[in-house]
């Protein structure tokens, strides 16, 4: 599997070239969402509701009463634990009264309302992580174990397919994790919209926030293929030596 072609007498991996173009968006969204959530953390709202209450309102209003909200230290560290039903909310998002903090909260919701209803995509990629965590422990060190010996026998590059194939776990995961978050997102803008907690200005700030925030999975995703598209490239051309 050549990923690679000449231009004169330069040569060009084209694999390696779309890793580090996948790297530098990558990079871009995460300055983005960042700066995104900066700018709407300024849109205040007269209501005076904070991220908790509207995470509160969004799980009452589909039955969720059993699902905890706890403050977390960091910031943009908020996340959803399906293993104890607590949704974490960080300092900038817990008290702050702003359509930046409603809208992550109301996000982190939407994955708690997921959970619930056993959102396939969710549930999948959940039952994925313990597997997953094994993989990418054990791909780099096979690919490379399998590389450097590759001239001892047919079998050690056999090795470092195998490491390729543990890699490709988490290129599914990320695959797995678009969905998850975009159907979270929209959640999170129905029930903010529906139930009034946000309207005009204040629903289209939270929209782009979260909109930033999901570009930055997208760019995760772009990384896990084009790294499993440089990796596999590396062992293939070691293979028809």
């Amino acid at each position: 599997m050549p990923f690679q072609f000449y231009y004169g007498l330069w040569y060009i991996d084209a694999a390696y070239v779309a890793v580090i173009i996948a790297a530098i968006f990558s990079l871009v969204m995460s300055f983005r969402v960042k700066s995104t959530f900066s700018k709407y953390s300024a849109v205040r709202l007269p209501s005076g509701m904070t991220g908790a209450e509207a995470a509160r309102r969004v799980l009452d209003s589909h039955g969720l009463r059993d699902v905890r909200i706890e403050r977390v230290s960091g910031d943009l560290t908020d996340h959803f634990d399906p293993r104890t039903n607590v949704i974490r909310l960080s300092d900038s998002v817990y008290g702050a009264s702003t359509a930046a903090a409603v809208g992550v909260a109301a996000h982190e919701a939407g994955h708690a309302v997921q959970h619930s209803r056993h959102y396939f995509p969710l549930k999948i990629r959940n039952a994925m992580v313990p597997i997953t965590n094994i993989g990418s422990r054990l791909s780099t060190p096979l690919i490379l174990l399998g590389i450097v010996f590759s001239s001892s026998g047919s079998h050690f590059i056999g090795i470092a397919y195998l490491g390729i194939a543990l890699f490709s776990l988490s290129v599914l995961f990320q695959l797995l994790t678009l969905p998850t978050e975009f159907n979270a997102s929209k959640r999170a803008i129905t029930s903010l919209r529906e139930s009034g907690m946000l309207s005009g200005s204040e629903l289209t700030a939270s929209k782009k926030v979260l909109s930033a925030a999901a570009m930055t999975y997208v760019a995760a995703t772009a990384v896990a293929i084009t790294q499993f598209l440089r990796l596999l490239s590396i062992v293939s051309r070691r293979d028809r030596r």
